[in-house]
């Protein structure tokens, strides 16, 4: 298996040989851990918070900044596609000509994969997998890295009933025909990423097991994306309410770095920096 140095968002080089954070930046009123953080008194974005947020993610060691104007909670309805342009257009359009960092836009629209492209936003990370009409394309001709991730269900519904048989083996079965599909239509598959979707669709059982058998998601070759932080998954093992799950959040991103994880999707930029910066030093590994 041959491992990628990097990969190619939109210009912008993500070095992959030791682990790298996405920092979380949702623009919405609805989010599960941070919603209504970057909403104003008349109930927009306010873009001057979210650019100083973004910029002192960075400075904290994230690599890419997550961008989202719809949330994905359990129980979250979708946001239309002008809704979403209209919360994280002008972020996107500012941070790319402002920072030397990768624009994630976390979105499952094409319209606002097609404007993100055009903005400078260099990766498209949607929960759905290019599932809906038009997506595959619109990924396609932008040229931009993208990740999929598994989700049993849709938002509004994925938590009432999900069930598995053997959870790795069938998220690993999603991956291998999804690829096909990705790769089939045009997608170079040195630009995909792939994220098993930790709480999308899952019991706590479920989100255990995954973690358990995570290492077997390298078998693709391809940098694997692992969003944990904050979710109801720390909450139920530690019994903490959401801004308290950063010391468990932290720990599983560290599980998931020892299982080859390359990319932790966190809210606690600074806090899984150091963490990393341990993990690194002990495993002889930092420069």
């Amino acid at each position: 298996m041959v491992k990628l140095a990097s990969i190619d968002c939109g210009g912008k080089l993500l070095p992959l040989g030791t682990p790298q954070i996405m920092g979380v930046l949702n623009l919405t009123p609805d989010s599960f851990s941070d919603g209504g953080r970057f909403i104003d008194a008349s109930g927009h974005v306010d873009i001057e918070r979210a650019l100083f947020v973004s910029e002192a993610m960075v400075e904290e060691g994230a690599s890419i900044i997550d961008i989202g104007g719809e949330s994905t909670r359990p129980g979250a309805e979708e946001v239309s596609d002008q809704a979403q342009i209209d919360r994280v257009a002008t972020v996107i359009d500012r941070l790319a000509s402002r920072l030397d960092t990768v624009i994630s836009v976390d979105t499952s629209s094409p319209e606002l994969m097609v404007e993100s492209a055009r903005l400078g936003a260099g990766m498209i990370n949607d929960i759905r997998s290019l599932a809906k009409p038009g997506a595959l394309e619109a990924a396609a001709n932008s040229g931009l890295a993208v990740c999929m991730m598994h989700m049993q269900g849709q938002p509004e519904n994925m938590q009432d009933q999900p069930a598995y048989v053997d959870i790795v083996q069938e998220v690993l079965g999603f991956f291998e025909q999804r690829i096909l599909d990705f790769t089939d239509r045009g997608i170079d598959k040195n630009k995909i990423f792939i994220d098993p979707g930790f709480g999308f669709g899952k019991k706590l059982e479920h989100n255990v097991e995954l973690l358990r058998g995570l290492e077997r998601f390298k078998s693709f070759g391809l940098p694997l994306l692992v969003g944990i932080s904050r979710k109801a998954m720390v909450g139920q093992l530690t019994g903490r309410p959401v801004q308290e799950r950063v010391h468990g959040s932290v720990a599983a991103a560290l599980l998931a770095i020892q299982s080859g994880a390359n990319i932790v999707r966190v809210h606690d930029v600074a806090a899984t920096r150091d963490m990393i910066k341990m993990h690194l030093a002990i495993a002889g590994e930092l420069d």
